[in-house]
């Protein structure tokens, strides 16, 4: 650790310490996250050995760097950029600036898109990153890795045990462990309400049966009919109350209407893993800075239909459903030639191919609209 002088402590977690710190060598200030081994009968902890392997696989402007990995006096650092604060501690700043005004709208649409792109980055290289909420100026970048994993195709089992209460998705909470990219999605639609609450959480559960019925009081107690399979999961209960759902513009003020869309389709019971096609634009469609756009380029950040005409399987993937994986391999490889340039000219062929995986995979597509 000669290399770096500590400043201060910033934060404490249940997997280590993060100190401000500065590079001796360059004056660089960085963040130095110091893993806990005492406990650890078998070396580095799984978290850490998670989080080096993925963040130094992920470089991108929306993700926060890794920078060095140190190892002495039986401690594991992590060096990492620094950034001045977290979402949440920047929230409250503003708040006691402003009279508890909350974020300008623009820039609450500039942190939706960074947020947006940087996660988009992480699924596009196959890791869930599980453990989104408002603890990460003005460019926004994602952090604490140490829960995100890879998946792949087929879903694996996962733990359920994983995200901040109050940005855990109902699936997560019910105990499903086979889970998709849309826990994620789950999160961000909490994290874009609580900026446009000037902070206040969307579901501020204080367990986690009072998380789930604050979920319920919203959207309504769930049943087969609006989410199909909800009874298979391990800690669902026929024994819920019965909430009916209630408008989310009652909840959620001072949102346009195309933002209260984006919040409402990232929290949805059914929030599916590839969805059909809606009527704006997809995910990311534009590159450029959202704070300087109007309210109508909102929609610039809803859910990308990858695939229109295909009726995608839930967030939830029940283990009697894993073959869907292999159906949606098929379809991203007939997209990675389209992709590619490589036409395939004969539609009677492609016609053929789907008739094939719709025997082989039951019915699982549709016919276009």
């Amino acid at each position: 650790m000669e290399n770096y002088a500590k400043l201060e402590k910033v934060g404490e977690g249940t997997y280590g310490v993060v100190y401000k710190a500065r590079d001796i060598n360059t004056g660089r200030i960085v963040a130095l996250k110091k893993i806990r081994l005492e406990a650890e009968d078998e070396g580095v902890p799984s978290t850490a050995i998670r989080e080096i392997s993925l963040l130094k696989e992920l470089k991108d402007d929306n993700v926060v760097a890794l920078l060095d990995i140190v190892h002495a006096d039986s401690k594991l650092y992590l060096v990492f950029e620094f950034l001045d604060m977290d979402l949440k501690r920047y929230m409250e700043t503003v708040n006691s600036k402003n009279g508890n005004r909350g974020l300008d709208k623009q820039l609450i649409k500039k942190f939706t898109y960074q947020l947006l792109a940087g996660l988009r980055y992480c699924h596009g290289h196959r890791i869930l990153h599980r453990d989104l909420k408002t603890d990460t100026d003005e460019n926004l970048k994602l952090a604490d890795f140490g829960l995100a994993r890879a998946f792949g195709i087929p879903l694996r089992t996962y733990t359920h045990e994983v995200v901040t209460l109050w940005y855990r998705s109902p699936e997560v909470l019910l105990g499903s462990r086979h889970y998709s990219t849309a826990i994620d999605m789950w999160s961000v639609g909490c994290i874009v309400a609580e900026m446009v609450m000037h902070g206040q959480p969307l579901f501020p559960g204080d367990s986690e049966i009072d998380q789930i019925f604050k979920i319920f009081r919203l959207l309504g107690t769930p049943n087969e009919e609006i989410w199909p399979g909800v009874s298979q999961l391990p800690d669902y209960k026929e024994t819920f109350p019965r909430w009916s759902a209630v408008e989310l513009s009652q909840t959620v003020r001072g949102i346009d209407a195309q933002g209260l869309d984006l919040i409402a389709f990232d929290i949805r019971y059914c929030t599916p893993y590839f969805c059909q096609a809606r009527s704006h634009p997809p995910i990311l469609q534009r590159s450029r800075n959202l704070s300087s756009q109007s309210d109508g380029h909102m929609a610039a950040l809803t859910v990308a239909p990858l695939f229109y005409h295909i009726r995608c399987f839930n967030r939830i993937i029940l283990s009697n459903e894993l073959s869907l994986n292999r159906l949606v391999a098929s379809y991203c490889l007939l997209l990675f030639y389209w992709s590619a340039n490589v036409y395939l000219y004969d539609a009677a062929f492609f016609y053929l191919i789907v008739l094939v995986m719709h025997q082989l995979y039951g019915n699982c597509v549709t016919k276009p609209e």
